[in-house]
């Protein structure tokens, strides 16, 4: 199984990445983890677009779905259109969010191109065993585990601190995380995103092999992002940068 981050600047695109986006590959099946504003540009530089097997979105905000705008134009008429329709499971209300983002009629709306389909606990999508849990967000969201010949990707999508996800991520291989707020400011909100000191935490009773800090802001360092989740991880901890891959 291999991790190419297409896109890990958190909340906004950054001056050097798209918004969140990742693609997991395994035997030639290519699945994309969120759509966030600019991936799509970024995720030409790996596949074609007839090369996606499925997407998976963790929520509805922009920075994680909104260039599925793109990928139904691109669906609709590019040449070699129509091509099969990709499945795209969400949360529920999905395929109406899109379809208000183009401004299209809600019968069809992208449902042409895109087949929408509502997370479940546990779904088989290409070669891999596909679970997520609802995460603390909000709107909601899901933190998604990805199984596979033994291995497992754990992508928090965006959430605050909580007890599921250090279940989700029980034993994971790679837990891709967001840190989206500084450690040791008092004023930051409740129930919203991690701070790096919380995504170690969570890496650590986990007991996960590998961190990778993502969804960093383009206000923060990444790097310090990464270093302050040493204060609670011992394990090895990475920086997801663009087009930086992962084999797992």
């Amino acid at each position: 199984m291999k991790l190419t981050v297409l896109g890990c600047s958190g909340s906004v695109p950054g001056p050097d990445s798209a918004a969140s986006s990742y693609l997991v590959t395994a035997e030639d099946f290519h699945l994309v983890l969120d759509l966030g504003s600019g991936a799509l540009g970024s995720l030409q530089r790996h596949i074609a677009v007839p090369q996606i097997g499925a997407i998976g979105l963790s929520h509805l905000h922009p920075d994680h779905c909104m260039d599925l705008c793109g990928l139904y134009v691109a669906a609709k008429y590019a040449p070699g259109s129509p091509i099969p329709r990709i499945p795209v499971f969400a949360p529920p209300g999905a395929a109406e969010r899109m379809a208000l983002a183009y401004d299209l009629p809600l019968d069809p709306g992208m449902e042409e191109e895109l087949d929408f389909q509502p997370w479940q606990e546990v779904q088989q999508i290409g070669p891999f065993t596909v679970r997520t849990a609802p995460m603390v967000h909000p709107v909601p969201a899901y933190a998604i585990r990805v199984e596979h010949n033994g291995k497992t990707l754990v992508y928090t999508g965006d959430t605050g601190p909580n007890e599921a996800l250090i279940e989700l991520a029980r034993g994971a291989d790679l837990l891709l995380s967001e840190a989206a707020l500084p450690d040791d400011n008092p004023n930051n909100p409740v129930d919203l995103h991690l701070s790096p000191s919380d995504a170690g935490e969570h890496a650590k009773k986990a007991c996960v092999k590998k961190l990778v800090i993502t969804h960093v802001p383009p206000w923060f360092d990444r790097a310090t992002q990464a270093e302050n989740a040493r204060r609670t991880y011992p394990g090895p901890i990475e920086i997801a940068t663009p087009h930086a891959v992962f084999d797992i």
